[in-house]
């Protein structure tokens, strides 16, 4: 009954997405340093951010709220992707990655070859690194 009213409710507004993620996650941080310090500026910014993601997610601009979400997404990506770069690179343990330092390419070699010659595939600079 009350997933039926929800349902209701919820039929043609905006809903979740990316931003009202960082959003929440924003809130619960800001709450708990409230409870810390007992400060009340952070427990009146997390009451912002809340009420700003409510007002997100039942919002019938449907696409206004996917603008605001596009120009989120496109500020943070860089930062994702290279989040993403270094994630993968800290897990594989069969490679060495480095820069060409002619170019600044990067490239990866296979560990435990000792010193080996690199030829950069972008600019054809030849260099040493160690494996």
């Amino acid at each position: 009954m009350i997933r039926h009213y929800m349902t209701r409710l919820m039929t043609g507004r905006y809903g979740g997405d990316q931003l009202n993620v960082l959003l929440i996650a924003l809130y619960v941080i800001l709450y708990v340093v409230f409870w810390f310090t007992r400060m009340l500026i952070f427990e009146v910014l997390a009451l912002i951010l809340i009420i700003l993601s409510l007002y997100r997610s039942l919002s019938r601009n449907l696409e206004r709220r996917r603008a605001e979400n596009a120009r989120f997404l496109q500020t943070v990506r860089p930062a994702m992707r290279r989040w993403s770069v270094f994630r993968s690179r800290a897990h594989d343990k069969e490679h060495r990655y480095f820069k060409c330092p002619n170019c600044g390419q990067h490239m990866r070699v296979p560990r435990g070859k000792g010193r080996i010659t690199v030829h950069c595939r972008s600019c054809g600079a030849v260099f040493e690194e160690k494996s």
